[in-house]
């Protein structure tokens, strides 16, 4: 290519022994003065005439037995099944978390998690049409997440392998804070007794799939809150927490986005 004929040998020398001691790409250009590009086809030739075959690093907990941070998990987990989405094909490897664009705190908090969760691969967000997605790349996000399939999530069944379930039982709120971060809301109901407006906090979980429905109701069942299921037209697609002494729990572990 037109950089091997822009430098003196001499400087792709050192940097190819640069680059066989460990050195990264940024590094070695930086310390060179030429463009990483260029290094990192430089990096690309060398290895090929060596037979060398690259293999990507990673930091996946499944792949290497890494202790990970299971309760950003557990709230990632709660958001992926709500508003995520893998993509996983030629050249083309992330998980994407969909956050309202008024939600500041929302964005920071899914960014946080997949950081924590995988600190390695580069996370970044991409400003859309009233929201904000969050990416996190590489191959490996289908191994934490083996829900991952072909069609829309409502439309496949979705069950928890076991080391899922044994995270989401150990951090159920972290679990419950990302469905209705994803996929919920709290908002606030009215009605008229005797003349007299009366308003109330309501919490909601919606959700095309019935068995992410049930995981959350599942869940709610295993930390006490109570809840009901309310249909939209003839789909039971509503989880309602109305109960005051429920959504004081729900208030005091979750709160409203942000």
């Amino acid at each position: 290519m037109l950089p091997d004929v822009e430098h003196n040998p001499a400087i792709r020398e050192e940097a190819v022994l640069l680059l066989r001691r460990g050195v990264t790409n940024r590094v070695v250009a930086e310390h060179l003065g030429i463009p990483r590009g260029t290094v990192g086809w430089w990096r690309h030739e060398d290895r090929k005439r060596r037979g060398e075959v690259y293999v990507q690093p990673t930091d996946c907990p499944q792949c290497t037995g890494r202790k990970f941070d299971r309760s950003a998990y557990g709230y990632l987990l709660g958001l992926y099944l709500g508003d995520g989405h893998i993509v996983s094909k030629y050249k083309q490897h992330h998980l994407s978390i969909f956050c309202d664009a008024s939600r500041p705190g929302l964005i920071d908090a899914a960014a946080e998690a997949m950081h924590l969760v995988m600190p390695q691969p580069k996370v970044g967000r991409r400003q859309r049409q009233g929201c904000v997605e969050v990416k996190s790349y590489t191959w490996h996000w289908t191994c934490l997440f083996p829900q991952h399939g072909p069609g829309k999530k409502h439309e496949r069944r979705i069950a928890l392998e076991g080391w899922q379930q044994e995270i989401v039982d150990a951090h159920p709120w972290e679990f419950l804070r990302g469905l209705i971060h994803s996929d919920g809301c709290r908002v606030t109901n009215w009605t008229v007794r005797n003349g007299k407006r009366y308003e109330y906090p309501r919490y909601f979980f919606t959700n095309k799939s019935d068995d992410i429905r049930k995981l959350c109701t599942d869940t709610l069942t295993k930390v006490g809150v109570r809840w009901t299921i309310l249909a939209r037209g003839s789909d039971p697609l509503n989880v309602s927490i109305a109960r005051r002494e429920s959504v004081a729990l729900m208030d005091a572990h979750i709160g409203p986005k942000h």
